[in-house]
């Protein structure tokens, strides 16, 4: 009769599960965020912010993080 072919799995393993399962380590500025903001914008804004962080190399995040820290400077009396 005909023999049965084995195929292999819908995803194989890692050689190193070890490796496979540790989160990579965060990046020392995302230490600096432990905040997230969220605006609501319409969506013909939220593509002038794209095309904006993307004409000046950047991302919308990075461009509106300058854009509030200049807007809203450190003032030493303010709590922290």
């Amino acid at each position: 009769m005909t023999e049965r072919r084995t195929l292999p799995g819908f995803a194989s393993r890692p050689a190193d599960p070890e490796r496979w399962v540790k989160a990579p380590d965060k990046p020392a500025a995302a230490s600096l965020f432990t905040a997230r903001l969220t605006i609501d914008v319409t969506p013909a804004l939220r593509a002038r912010l794209k095309v904006a962080a993307f004409q000046r190399g950047m991302t919308v995040a990075d461009m509106l993080r300058a854009l509030l820290a200049r807007e809203f400077p450190d003032n030493p009396g303010d709590m922290p």
